[in-house]
């Protein structure tokens, strides 16, 4: 189960600068007081009447905290702490720094076949290790494949954003946004 702290993230973090945005919130550099530490503060707006299409669900951001919670691994960003406003919800997420896959790929003027093997191998290992827990990512595209930084040789890939992302039982129907119900089938064969 997610648990959201009542308190105020500023209380625990001094809020910087905004690393990027989307429709329901923005991501911003945070500074832990006690450590001085740097992390990525997750602010999502939630929607405060049900009916209203301003912001998220508070349920759909449980599910991601709730994932997030499940998925300790090397090559998936990790969760540290969640704080609730009446506004929004503001995940605490490890600060990953070294920026977009594709935009590092894409300022290379040539990527060595060991670099773009090491790259696969780190991708499909964390999708694997989320698929062996019956979790579906969703929006897996080349924004949501990080670098952790720019000086580590080799770079270690982060996947991030599991706002979309669905734990599923087995046997268990998935509606897809077409309404159509797609069977998932167990993969604890992989495992």
């Amino acid at each position: 189960m997610a648990v959201f702290k009542p308190e105020n993230v500023e209380d625990f973090y001094e809020i910087g600068e905004v690393l990027g945005s989307g429709h329901f919130g923005q991501v911003r550099q945070v500074r832990e007081r006690t450590s001085g530490n740097f992390w990525a503060g997750k602010f999502l707006k939630i929607r405060k009447v049900a009916c209203s299409r301003l912001g998220l669900d508070r349920s759909s951001v449980e599910r991601e905290v709730e994932i997030l919670q499940a998925v300790q691994h090397p090559n998936i960003v990790a969760l540290k702490d969640v704080f609730e406003s009446r506004a929004e919800v503001v995940l605490i997420l490890e600060l990953v720094s070294g920026g977009e896959l594709f935009d590092f790929i894409a300022e290379k003027e040539t990527l060595l076949e060991t670099e773009a093997i090491e790259f696969m191998k780190q991708i499909l290992k964390g999708l694997k290790f989320i698929h062996c827990k019956n979790i579906a990512h969703f929006d897996l595209k080349p924004e949501n494949i990080m670098l952790s930084d720019k000086v580590s040789k080799p770079p270690n890939i982060k996947l991030i954003d599991f706002g979309l992302a669905h734990l599923f039982h087995p046997g268990e129907e998935y509606k897809s946004t077409s309404g159509t119900p797609q069977y998932i089938g167990d993969v604890s064969g992989m495992c």
